[in-house]
């Protein structure tokens, strides 16, 4: 798999801008806490922006173009793989530029609006026990491939490397060089962990001393869609335990709260974007009670447009 990914970084990367994929605005974020300043900034990548709708684009781009180029992925061929959302939705507009079926296990817990436009795609949904979560999903993936492996092409984007290849190739780049070189600290949620795997080797290569801050669920039974709590969950083999600096934890409710208080800012952020904000704040603060000057970079995977029937937004600030 190493050639593959190596031949991929020369090739299929290229053709991100054709697609629209990648080079997401970075927005800085200001007004929400006593802690940012001059000299503690704080910054996130707007992932909503690609045609997609979220950071997933990227990963599932990468997958299916170099799934074509080596024939993996060919006439006759299925799309499948397990998913909470997200990537779901990726790999159902791009199957269906392309013309291929797209079919998905996914839990039955995600929201009415993701499985509209899931739908909307022509994406078949095989729906899992949602106590499960997103487990349950890569089980029962899993088990259509393995009773039909000639029917379906499997990218399994929690152990493909160009899942996190997509993002060291893509979202590094542009955070460094949006910053002009000045980030300090990435902090970034882990779900299948490539975004942060990804994006945190890119800038290491550019700056050993930039601080990797992963995000986790502060418990197993959560509200954090798309974000896994590695001590209960299945490991992604494509996580790095080493790559962080320190791994903090997020509640829903104070995710929640984030969102709600972003929104007032102007910024219509997902769930996940609540809890990434969340620890980007910890951070920030650590760095204002120091004395210390900081550029912090966040990722908003996703927009708020696709939770507006949760019903924390009642609880408006």
């Amino acid at each position: 798999m190493a050639t593959s990914v190596a031949t991929a970084s020369s090739s299929i990367f290229r053709s991100f801008q054709t697609w629209g994929v990648g080079n997401t605005p970075l927005l800085e974020i200001s007004g929400v806490s006593e802690f940012l300043s001059e000299r503690v900034r704080l910054f996130a990548k707007a992932e909503w922006v690609n045609p997609g709708g979220s950071v997933k684009d990227r990963a599932a781009l990468a997958m299916i173009l170099e799934a074509l180029a080596s024939g993996a992925l060919r006439p006759g061929k299925t799309l499948l793989d397990a998913t909470s959302g997200n990537t779901g939705v990726a790999y159902a507009w791009i199957g269906a530029r392309l013309g291929y079926p797209v079919t998905l296990a996914v839990p039955a817990s995600i929201n009415e609006e993701r499985k509209k436009v899931l739908l909307a795609y022509g994406a078949k949904l095989e729906l899992t026990d949602p106590l499960q979560g997103s487990d349950g999903a890569i089980l029962e993936a899993r088990r259509l491939f393995e009773g039909d492996p000639e029917r379906y092409f499997y990218p399994d984007q929690y152990a493909n490397p160009l899942n996190w290849r997509a993002h060291f190739e893509t979202t590094g780049r542009e955070i460094w060089e949006q910053t002009a070189g000045a980030v300090t600290h990435f902090v970034a949620g882990l779900g299948t962990s490539g975004t942060f795997v990804g994006t945190g080797r890119r800038l290491r290569e550019f700056n050993p001393k930039i601080g990797l801050v992963s995000i986790e669920p502060d418990s197993p039974f959560h509200g954090l869609e798309g974000l896994k709590h590695m001590a209960s969950a299945i490991v992604p083999p494509i996580y790095d335990a080493r790559l962080a600096t320190e791994t903090l934890e997020a509640s829903t409710e104070d995710a929640q709260r984030w969102v709600r208080r972003l929104s007032r800012r102007g910024i219509l952020a997902g769930i996940s974007s609540g809890a990434a904000l969340s620890g980007a704040l910890q951070v920030c603060r650590r760095l204002a009670q120091a004395g210390e000057a900081g550029t912090v970079v966040t990722v908003f995977p996703d927009s708020g447009e696709r939770y507006l029937n949760e019903p924390f937004w009642k609880d408006a600030e």
